[in-house]
């Protein structure tokens, strides 16, 4: 468990960032059983690199994306705890800030601005702590 506040902070951002990512995978679980424009600025996937690409298909690889974030967010942060026994937390959170960004990019406009803008900073400011910091 965290013993200071630096740790209290960085595994706690880890596990918020990586929590946060259950919003957009419900946003496109409550789209497909209620159609578009039933939440909101959340619209469905659809990625800008393949438009014609099926809403169900850009909605699985969506999912994929964010439930990877999600999942390797919340390893790094109890790895960096020391609540689980992963060695291997840094590289954990790099795959985790990549699927995340990389989910971002591909989906650029499908979220709201500051979801958008929010969790792009999040994912540089990982990448940026793991490999300079």
């Amino acid at each position: 468990m965290p013993s200071s506040a630096r740790e209290l902070v960085v595994g706690g951002v880890l596990l918020v960032h990586g929590v946060a990512h259950v919003g957009p995978i419900l946003a496109l679980v409550w789209i497909a059983g209620h159609g578009p424009g039933s939440t909101g600025p959340w619209l469905a996937a659809r990625t800008w690199l393949a438009p014609s690409l099926d809403g169900r298909i850009a909605a699985a690889v969506a999912c994929t994306l964010w439930a990877v974030a999600l999942v390797g967010f919340v390893a790094a942060a109890l790895g960096f705890w020391g609540v689980l026994p992963i060695g291997g937390w840094r590289a954990i959170a790099a795959v985790a800030a990549i699927a995340s960004g990389a989910g971002i990019i591909a989906f650029l406009g499908t979220w709201p601005l500051f979801n958008t803008a929010a969790a792009m900073a999040v994912n540089a400011g990982v990448l940026v702590a793991l490999f300079v910091g």
